[in-house]
C-alpha cells in the first residue's frame, strides 16, 4: 500500500479542521429552526435545497452532471441523507442540541469497529480503551433506565450508526470506482431526500413558520451545515483512511455542546455530563494515540492505510 500524496493528506486534515466548527454550531442553527417547523418538514426543505446550492456549484465550475455510480450513490444516500439526517434531526427536534451532538458523534467508534471488519483497519489497546470509554460514557448519555429521553438516544444513536456505514460504502466505492466529491456529495443528497420528502408530505401538518429564525437556521444549515460541511466531510473520507477521518470529527460534539450552553442555556445534568465527559475523554485518547503514534487510526497489520488520491 501507499501513503496518500502529501498534499491530499494535508487537504483532507484542513477539511476536518474547518469542518469542526461548521457543523459543531450547526446543531444549534437547526436546533432553532425546529422551534418554527416540525422536523421532517426541514429535513425535507434542508436537503434539496443544499443538493440545489452544489448543482449551481458544478455549473458554475463546469463539473458534468452526470452521476457517479448509481448502486453505490443510492446506497450512500439512502445512510447519510435518509437516515441519518432523518433520524438525527427527528430526535433535535425533541431534546437537547449538546446532548444529541455527543450522541452522533460515537459515529468514529462505529466507524473503527465496521472499518475493522470490512477494511481490514486493525483496532490497537488504546484504541480498544477509548471504545470502552465511550460506551460507558453513551450508556450516561442515553440513560435506558429513564423513559423520558431515551426514543431520542436511540434514534440518535441508530444515526450516528447508519452515519458510519455510509462512511464504509464510500470507502469499498472507493477501491472500486474513481468518483468526484462534489458530484458524490450533491447525488446522494438528491437520492436520499427523495423518502425524506415523501414522508414529509405523508406527515404535514402545516408549517413552518418563515420567522427570522427560522430563515437564519434554514439557511446556515442549507448552505454551511449541510452542501459545505457535507463537501468537507466526504472529501476528508477520500482523502484520508476510515478511522483518521471518523477521528477527526471528535472536535465537533465539543463545539455543540459548549455552543448549546451559551445560546441555549442547555446546561447538561450531572449524569449526562458525566457521560459527555467519558465521551470526550474517549475522544482525547483516540487522539492523542494518533499523535503518538502517527496514525490518524487504525490500520492493516503490517501495512500502511490503504488511499487512493481523489479527483478533486
Amino acid at each position: 500500500m501507499v501513503d496518500p500524496p502529501i498534499r491530499t493528506r494535508d487537504l483532507g486534515i484542513l477539511a476536518l479542521v474547518v469542518l469542526g466548527p461548521i457543523w459543531g454550531y450547526g446543531w444549534v442553527a437547526t436546533k432553532v429552526a425546529l422551534d418554527y417547523s416540525d422536523a421532517l418538514t426541514f429535513a425535507a426543505l434542508r436537503v434539496p435545497l443544499s443538493a440545489a446550492v452544489l448543482f449551481a456549484v458544478m455549473l458554475v465550475l463546469r463539473k458534468p452532471l452526470r452521476p457517479p455510480p448509481l448502486g453505490w450513490t443510492m446506497l450512500i444516500g439512502f445512510l447519510q441523507t435518509t437516515l441519518f439526517v432523518g433520524l438525527v434531526i427527528t430526535a433535535l427536534h425533541d431534546t437537547g442540541a449538546g446532548r444529541v451532538s455527543v450522541i452522533t458523534y460515537t459515529m468514529p467508534f462505529w466507524l473503527l469497529l465496521l472499518a475493522w471488519i470490512f477494511l481490514g483497519e486493525r483496532l490497537r489497546g488504546a484504541q480498544w480503551l477509548a471504545v470502552g470509554l465511550a460506551f460507558a460514557g453513551l450508556v450516561l448519555v442515553v440513560r435506558p433506565w429513564e423513559l423520558d429521553g431515551v426514543v431520542s438516544g436511540v434514534l440518535t444513536l441508530i444515526g450516528g450508526f447508519a452515519w458510519a456505514a455510509s462512511a464504509l460504502v464510500v470507502k469499498l466505492m472507493q477501491r472500486r470506482h474513481t468518483v468526484e466529491v462534489l458530484s458524490l456529495t450533491t447525488w446522494q443528497m438528491v437520492f436520499g431526500s427523495i423518502p425524506l420528502i415523501i414522508l414529509a408530505a405523508l406527515t404535514y401538518d402545516g408549517g413552518p413558520e418563515w420567522t427570522t429564525g427560522f430563515i437564519w437556521g434554514l439557511g446556515y444549515t442549507v448552505v454551511l451545515a449541510n452542501a459545505v460541511a457535507w463537501f468537507l466531510w466526504l472529501y476528508a473520507l477520500h482523502a484520508l483512511p476510515a478511522g483518521a477521518a471518523g477521528l477527526g470529527t471528535l472536535s465537533i460534539p465539543v463545539v455543540g455542546v459548549i455552543a448549546a450552553w451559551i445560546q441555549l442555556g442547555e446546561v447538561p445534568t450531572l449524569v449526562e455530563g458525566i457521560g459527555m465527559i467519558l465521551i470526550i475523554g474517549a475522544l482525547a485518547v483516540l487522539a492523542g494515540y494518533g499523535l503518538l503514534t502517527g496514525r490518524g487510526g487504525a490500520s492493516r497489520a503490517g501495512e500502511e492505510p490503504d488511499v487512493r488520491p481523489v479527483t478533486d
